[in-house]
């Protein structure tokens, strides 16, 4: 079995990621509208009517914007926990999405591969991250996580592929033409994650095992490629962990695409 993997969208005007087998697909979180989402998973080879479900994370805008009309269009599955799908629901241009609800800490199965949310620091109503299980092989899922936990050390420690968000550089940040306000809120623990402190997270926890890293919600106006990716390929190399391949994901343009297999 082969485990496919691609960031087709991060940032904050939208997030979507694509995981699949040869007989199971899904989304985690549907960001983008559902044309540019249909658009992109074109670009990988991919096509909407085999996606067979969209696992939201939480609730901001960037993550179910084309959960709708998704559902609408082409009858997908939308798997949400209770406080994500109370905020879904919240939205009134979301009230008639039906969601399979699941228990943030208890896994599930979808097809081929088993899902398994796990509660992460950020500022919505119960927002998660994902580690997905195809066989032997795992992808973790962590695109808004306000600081490192013991339980998210935990989670991707084991996975052979990780998404994590690097968000902002905190010199940037505190250069940046933003609100004082603004600005603690990203820094804060219910935020988003630096440059910093999610190098710091990888480089404990990566093993052997973790071949593939992407770094995911770049800042577009705190951060930059270079910056992340130096930060991250630097605190990589002095852990000892140069195999491990660093990849960057942007709004504008998928991801590369990654494979892996037994």
């Amino acid at each position: 079995m082969t485990l496919k993997l691609c960031v087709l969208a991060s940032g904050s005007s939208g997030n979507c990621t694509f995981i699949g087998t040869e007989s199971t697909r899904i989304l985690i979180d549907a960001g983008l509208s559902a044309r540019r989402t249909t658009e992109r998973l074109a670009a990988i080879g991919e096509r909407i009517e085999q996606i067979d479900a969209i696992c939201v994370s939480h609730e901001h805008g960037d993550h179910i914007a084309g959960i709708r009309v998704l559902q609408k269009n082409h009858d997908i599955p939308v798997y949400a926990n209770a406080g994500t799908l109370g905020g879904i629901l919240r939205d009134r241009r979301c009230s008639d999405i039906t969601c399979c609800q699941f228990t943030t800490g208890a896994p599930f199965s979808i097809g081929e591969l088993k899902i398994e949310p796990f509660s992460v620091p950020h500022d919505a109503y119960e927002p998660v991250g994902f580690v997905i299980h195809a066989a032997s092989r795992s992808v973790g899922v962590a695109t808004d996580v306000g600081m490192v936990t013991n339980l998210l050390r935990e989670k991707l420690r084991t996975c052979h592929a990780v998404v994590v968000e690097a968000n902002h550089d905190e010199t940037l940040l505190r250069e940046a033409n933003r609100p004082w306000s603004l600005k603690q809120r990203i820094s804060g623990r219910q935020g988003h994650l630096s440059n910093a402190s999610a190098a710091g997270l990888i480089a404990e926890i990566a093993g052997e095992g973790l071949e593939h890293l992407f770094l995911a919600h770049l800042s577009a106006d705190c951060n930059s490629p270079h910056h992340a990716r130096r930060t991250m390929e630097t605190a990589l190399a002095a852990a000892g962990h140069r195999h491990v391949t660093v990849r960057l994901t942007g709004a504008d343009e998928v991801s590369e695409i990654v494979l892996l297999a037994e």
